[in-house]
């Protein structure tokens, strides 16, 4: 029997994978199961309890997949662990019967954006792939029901905390910032090390795509054993090998012979972090040989993730813009940095260990008035008291927004960029989002 813990996205989608090759499996999740994933439990015949998890039966699996938000210091996790039963991630489950090779995509940040826009590549250029691990439906259920050639994944620390044989044909790390911290431990250099465990099972013949400019990405590398080819990126020098910026012009060069040149002003990505999630795409597809006009047409014309630095509309000469993405410190330090108007920033959430003090420089040059969306918004208050002239709270998406309207002025631009989790007030990210896009258009 395989016990999968967690009905959600990934766990049904093992479920589907797991009976479809003739497992037995059992879905068990602590929490509600959706009514969405429950149909499809029923239809194919699949046992499953929700609310509680029987433990005495889970310990008697073979196996376990559990979903990537279930810590190992869970005590269900550490009996099983104990019992010496195997405990993988949905990843590590469908790598096992994946035939299609694959791109394997982490960072903290920017990992959506390039996995689509990677994906946006293939499909121009006539690959057959498809999108899956930490975005679209579920990498198992894929590899039950699709017959792709690749795979572009975009993978977190969780997943790949819990692989054992995978291996990606091409591994992109693009930054390493702290977050999820307190799955670590509170240890960068933990959080860090699980990143770079997309090179766990790597051979020569693969390819590592990552940041020459992050300093953690090189202190991480001096830990791991590497076996892949590297291919850097950077925007601070000039590289004889990998992806690099010359007089306004994206250069990428992996041979004497093979070079793409283009001009970064027709990027459809615009701003620096924007700037690597392009390279690292441009280098993987000059890896796989693929056209070089398409390459080009695919990094103009790509329309980026929905909640991620999205224009929502502007009213009266005010921009709206939905970054409701940016779940760390990081992420939002990027959003206030491309900022090219006077913002009214709208941040708050649930705090995971920020450090405020990172975005004090680009508060103070860019953010003309702070809106706080939040239960418990003293943290940032403290943080930007005295640096900011006017600081408000709000308890919902609504009256947020209604709040920055009456302190825009024409030309401003409010930015929803909250620097924290959403659970206080929403149910995940998108929903945030969706919230103030609809709060925006009802102004």
């Amino acid at each position: 029997m395989i016990a999968i813990l967690g009905g959600g996205e990934s766990g049904v989608g093992a479920a589907l994978l797991a009976k479809k090759e003739g497992l037995v499996p059992f879905v068990s999740d602590f929490g509600k199961i959706k009514d969405k994933y429950k149909k499809v439990l029923i239809q194919n015949e699949i046992e499953w309890e929700e609310g509680s998890h029987s433990i005495e039966n889970i310990l008697t699996a073979d196996e376990v997949i559990k979903s990537p938000g279930i810590s190992d210091e869970v005590p269900l996790i550490q009996q099983l662990l104990k019992k010496e039963i195997s405990v993988i991630s949905e990843i590590e489950f469908a790598f096992r019967y994946c035939k299609a090779k694959i791109i394997g995509i982490t960072g903290s940040n920017g990992k959506t954006t390039t996995t689509l826009l990677m994906h946006h590549m293939l499909t121009k250029c006539g690959v057959n792939s498809g999108v899956a691990g930490n975005v679209g439906r579920s990498f198992a259920a894929q590899v039950a029901t699709e017959d792709f050639d690749w795979y572009v994944l975009e993978l977190s620390s969780f997943q790949l905390d819990g692989i054992k044989t995978f291996r990606a044909d091409i591994a992109i790390l693009l930054n390493i910032t702290p977050d999820h911290l307190d799955r670590y431990k509170d240890s960068f250099e933990l959080y860090a090390d699980a990143k770079m465990r997309i090179t766990k099972n790597a051979i020569s013949t693969d390819k590592f795509i990552f940041c020459k400019d992050d300093k953690s990405i090189e202190a991480a590398m001096k830990r791991t054993n590497i076996k892949a080819e590297l291919i850097p990126f950077s925007i601070k020098q000039q590289l004889p090998q990998g992806a690099y910026i010359n007089d306004e012009q994206l250069i990428v060069k992996l041979t004497t012979n093979n070079h793409f040149i283009m001009s970064i002003h027709d990027l459809a990505l615009q701003g620096k972090h924007n700037l690597y999630n392009t390279m690292a795409s441009g280098i993987a597809g000059r890896v796989l040989d693929l056209r070089k006009e398409l390459i080009r047409e695919s990094l103009t014309d790509f329309q980026n993730v929905e909640h991620r630095l999205e224009t929502v509309a502007t009213i009266h000469g005010i921009e709206f813009i939905n970054d409701s993405k940016a779940t760390n410190i990081n992420s939002t330090w990027y959003a206030l940095e491309s900022m090219t108007k006077d913002a009214i920033w709208i941040v708050g959430g649930v705090d995971k260990g920020n450090d405020y003090d990172e975005l004090l420089g680009l508060v103070k040059d860019k953010v003309k008035a702070i809106i706080c969306l939040g239960k418990d918004n003293s943290k940032i208050i403290a943080a930007f008291k005295g640096h900011v002239q006017i600081i408000e709270e709000a308890r919902s998406a609504d009256e947020a927004v209604k709040k920055a309207y009456e302190i825009g002025e024409h030309g401003d631009a409010v930015l929803l960029s909250p620097a924290c989790a959403s659970f206080d007030l929403f149910e995940n990210y998108e929903d945030r989002g969706h919230q103030y896009k609809r709060a925006v258009k009802s102004l």
